[in-house]
């Protein structure tokens, strides 16, 4: 099973898929640096053993979905670069 994506510093568009949330057992996603826009998709909060989600540097809007709250695991987030909005979720 995946635990580990890397996939900084390219030149990737669009949205993140929700289908990300179906990696349960990741501990490690990495997508800063590209030019993804859109929302960050609820379905991470499905992603329980994440200890780091790194999405900084992309175009990302919209506000961070209150799901993230409930990753417990999670050590480190890093969103900066970004045209989101609100408040963090802490749930």
């Amino acid at each position: 099973s995946l635990k580990s994506l890397f996939l900084a510093q390219n030149k990737f568009t669009g949205t993140l898929p929700t289908g990300l949330g179906q990696l349960t057992e990741l501990n490690y996603l990495y997508v800063n640096e590209n030019s993804l826009n859109g929302t960050v998709p609820t379905e991470l909060g499905q992603l329980g053993a994440l200890e780091q989600l790194i999405i900084p540097t992309n175009f990302l809007t919209g506000t961070l979905p209150t799901e993230l709250g409930q990753m417990t695991r999670l050590t480190l987030l890093m969103v900066d670069n970004n045209i989101l909005t609100g408040t963090l979720p802490i749930e």
